[in-house]
C-alpha cells in the first residue's frame, strides 16, 4: 500500500481542548499506546522526513532539509492533552528505521497544557518503543516496564498486520486517517465490549 505524505495542520485547526466523550463514561484502559507514523502525524518519519529538522517559532510544526513541513494530525495534540489530564498512562509503538528521528519529532513538536504553556510532546508520553521489528516485541516490553496486563492496553495502529499483538491480549484498533477523538471513542467502545465493560 502507497501512502501519500498529507499536509499537515496549523495549530489554529488544534484549539479544542474537549476530551473525548468516552472518558466520560465508564471503565478506560490503563495504558493507550500509539503507532506513529500515519496514526499520530500524516508522514514516516523515516521516508518523508529529510533531517536536519527545525521546529516553527510556536513548535507547533517542524520543517526539514528541503522545505516539507511536518506536524501531527490536528486533533492528536488535544487527545494527548486530554490522556495527561485524566492520568492514563501513554505509550509509542513504531517500528520505523528512524527511531532518533522519531524522537527528535516528538521533542520539537509542543503541545499546549491547560494553562496555554507549551511542552515538548514527548513528554505527553510515559513510555517509548520505537525500533524496527514486531509489535509482538514492542508490548513485550511495554508490559515488562508497565506491569499492566495487556488485556488493560489500548493500541492504534494504521496498518493491519499489527493486529497480531491481539494474541497476546492487547486490543488493537485500526486507524485509516489518523487519529481522532471519534476514533478514540471507537477504540474505547471496542476495548470496553471485548472485556465486558460495556
Amino acid at each position: 500500500m502507497v501512502k501519500k505524505l498529507s499536509k499537515p495542520s496549523s495549530s489554529a485547526e488544534s484549539n479544542s481542548t474537549e476530551p473525548p466523550t468516552s472518558f466520560q463514561e465508564g471503565v478506560l484502559p490503563k495504558l493507550i499506546v500509539f503507532d506513529l507514523d500515519y496514526t499520530l502525524w500524516p508522514f514516516w518519519v523515516d521516508t518523508h522526513v529529510t533531517p536536519p529538522l527545525k521546529a516553527s517559532p510556536d513548535h507547533s510544526s517542524a520543517k526539514d532539509r528541503i522545505g516539507e513541513n511536518f506536524a501531527f494530525y490536528h486533533e492528536v495534540p488535544s487527545i494527548l492533552h486530554s490522556l495527561r489530564e485524566r492520568d492514563i498512562k501513554v505509550g509509542a509503538a513504531s517500528r520505523t528505521s528512524a527511531p532518533d528521528l522519531g524522537r527528535e519529532m516528538l521533542r520539537l513538536l509542543h503541545i499546549a497544557d491547560a494553562e496555554g504553556k507549551k511542552r515538548k510532546a514527548i513528554e505527553y508520553f510515559d513510555y517509548l518503543e520505537i525500533y524496527p521489528g514486531s509489535k509482538i516485541t514492542h508490548f513485550n516490553k511495554l508490559q515488562k516496564a508497565t506491569g499492566l496486563a495487556f488485556e488493560d492496553m489500548l493500541f492504534f495502529d494504521d496498518e493491519a498486520r499489527n493486529r497480531n499483538v491481539e494474541s497476546l491480549g492487547v486490543t488493537m484498533y485500526l486507524v485509516r486517517d489518523g487519529v481522532t477523538k471519534q476514533e478514540i471513542n471507537n477504540g474505547i467502545k471496542a476495548w470496553r465490549k471485548r472485556h465486558g465493560h460495556e
